[in-house]
């Protein structure tokens, strides 16, 4: 899909009536606040406040057996074991809870799998292992809630399971001593989008208020604040909406990381090299990649270790190893995007789902490809690793196209899988895999053959360029983080006038342009839209972010150009 095919659709404007009802503040924040369904006084004060919204753990289902059987466990000293997942929302979540663990006096053990060798969530190799070395308690982050056959597995070999996940729950639940998802149906827990990182927060949370009263260990040297760092980093390299109890998570997790972050994400921010402190923009495009990059080029347990070391020397040269493999990972995926790219050229174009396997695919990277032949074809994305005997799928999809239900509808082909309705993983029996595309694509087909499969960027005002400042950059800083849910503003400006453009970045794929509104120029950067290089015309449309850009100690207004389109006046 060529850059520009894009369908904008900017938001109904509010009607003055409804402005005067916020006299204090600018009517393009008003736009923005209404666009995300804040339209009373309340409401919007709440918000603009930030004021906190955290819920009693204890309104989680099963929250109090959880609790009460690792209360018990740390009593009698039996060991533990926090089974995690190799993304960064899975490696958050680990060391949080062993962290909190072993400070209530806990004996635990962190088991995170490889993702090559073992894939994603619980597998009866790694339980068996477990029970050998004497583990009687396993506790998931970020994974179980679909593993019926491997919660039986561990029951058989004498231990007890509690299950923490956020993925979406299938028919029946695994028979565990405790189902901690805000996704059951039987769950009334008020905030049903927690990331993994954030469900494992409220069982510490739980478990600490609940020392607090009645102490198994008298001297605790962890509050519910020392974990919120890592609540940040998860929640936000998770996409989670950040809307909420997330919302307050994240602002708090951030406001701990630029206080007093503990060494690893000291260590990790210096090696990113960012110098104005963390966002949540720095965690998505700088912090979260070198955590995924473990898991994907190597084993998470180097990011685990990194969040979880005292020491700063250890955690320089951790961060350092971390950002050698993103660099590393940054060059295999243009390798692969390359490859997978030549092959989806191929394939039926007809229908509307991607499905692609290759035995060159890595498994750490098939997501991360599928994520950017969605932004490209604007079709749900399937990659697959192909293996000999068993072969492993990372999916991406668009909003009307609900891809973990899709793949459920063949989970009698799989061996197993999970998701949300955006992006999906699984393994199955490469013979299967050919019976697997048949039905996936028919499904697709059949769902999506009367939409129009083009992308909508969803723009919240249709303002003159003149009107971007450093006032309303200021007034939109109180709208952050940004994230799913809340997003990023984006403006729509028309009829501008280019003074120069030019193609930047490796073999020209960004355009640099220089923009007047009349009055003054504009700095903007389209990323991926070397393509308009040579046919730009003199005026255009543009729907863009406004941003800060830090340059040589120098802080300018820049425009990040998500769409170009040729003016219609001229």
């Amino acid at each position: 899909m060529l850059t520009g095919a894009k369908r904008w659709r900017v938001a109904d404007a509010v009607p003055d009536d409804h402005l005067a009802r916020f006299p204090n503040l600018p009517p393009v924040i008003v736009q923005i606040l209404s666009n995300r369904g804040l339209t009373t006084p309340e409401d919007v004060a709440a918000f603009l406040e930030r004021r906190p919204e955290l819920h009693d753990p204890f309104l989680m289902r099963d929250m109090d057996s959880a609790v009460t059987r690792l209360r018990q466990a740390i009593r009698a000293q039996e060991p533990i074991a926090v089974y995690g997942d190799f993304d960064a929302d899975g490696v958050t979540a680990t060391a949080l809870l062993v962290l909190t663990l072993r400070a209530l006096g806990g004996t635990v053990t962190p088991y995170i799998p490889h993702r090559v060798d073992e894939g994603y969530g619980l597998n009866k190799d790694a339980l068996s292992e477990l029970a050998a070395d004497g583990i009687r308690l396993i506790v998931t982050v970020d994974c179980g809630v679909r593993s019926l056959e491997e919660v039986a597995h561990a029951r058989q070999l004498g231990m007890d399971v509690i299950i923490t996940d956020h993925h979406t729950v299938g028919t029946h639940l695994p028979d565990a001593t405790a189902v901690l998802d805000p996704r059951r149906a039987d769950c009334t827990y008020p905030y049903p989008h927690l990331a993994g990182v954030g469900l494992a927060f409220k069982l510490a949370q739980a478990l600490l208020r609940v020392n607090g009263q009645v102490p198994t260990q008298k001297n605790v040297n962890l509050t519910e604040q020392d974990i919120l760092d890592l609540v940040a980093l998860g929640t936000v390299a998770d996409l989670a909406p950040l809307t909420g109890e997330n919302r307050t998570l994240v602002q708090m997790g951030l406001e701990h990381i630029n206080a007093a972050p503990r060494a690893g994400v000291a260590a990790l921010v210096h090696n990113a090299g960012s110098r104005n402190g963390v966002d949540e923009m720095t965690i998505s495009y700088a912090l979260a990649p070198r955590l995924n990059a473990a898991g994907r080029m190597g084993h998470a347990k180097t990011a685990y270790q990194l969040l979880t070391t005292e020491y700063p020397g250890e955690a320089d040269q951790l961060a350092q190893r971390l950002g050698e493999m993103n660099r590393e990972r940054q060059q295999l995926t243009v390798d692969v995007e390359e490859r997978a790219h030549h092959i989806a050229q191929m394939e039926d174009h007809t229908c509307p789902l991607l499905f692609i396997a290759d035995p060159a695919f890595p498994a750490g990277i098939v997501g991360l490809v599928a994520s950017r032949l969605v932004e490209e074809f604007y079709r749900p994305t399937i990659i697959v690793e192909l293996g000999e005997e068993e072969s492993r799928g990372s999916a991406r999809s668009i909003p009307p196209f609900h891809i973990t239900e899709a793949i459920g509808t063949c989970e009698e082909l799989l061996v197993r899988y999970g998701g949300h309705r955006a992006a999906a993983g699984f393994t199955v029996r490469t013979e299967h895999l050919p019976e697997l595309k048949s039905r996936l694509q028919a499904l697709a087909t059949q769902t999506l053959h009367d939409q129009d499969l083009v992308p909508v960027l969803e723009a919240d005002v249709e303002v003159p360029l003149d009107q971007m400042s450093w006032k309303l950059w200021k007034a939109m800083e109180a709208l952050r983080p940004f994230g799913e849910g809340n997003p990023e503003p984006l403006f729509v400006s028309r009829n501008v006038s280019i003074r120069h453009h030019r193609a930047v970045g490796a073999n020209g794929a960004h355009l640099k342009l220089y923009l007047f509104d009349g009055q003054s120029v504009w700095d903007g950067i389209a990323f991926r839209q070397g393509e308009w290089l040579d046919r730009l015309p003199e005026q255009v449309d543009i729907a863009y972010y406004l941003q800060r850009n830090e340059w040589n100690g120098e802080s300018k207004l820049q425009l990040n150009i998500q769409d170009i389109q040729p003016s219609r006046e001229y």
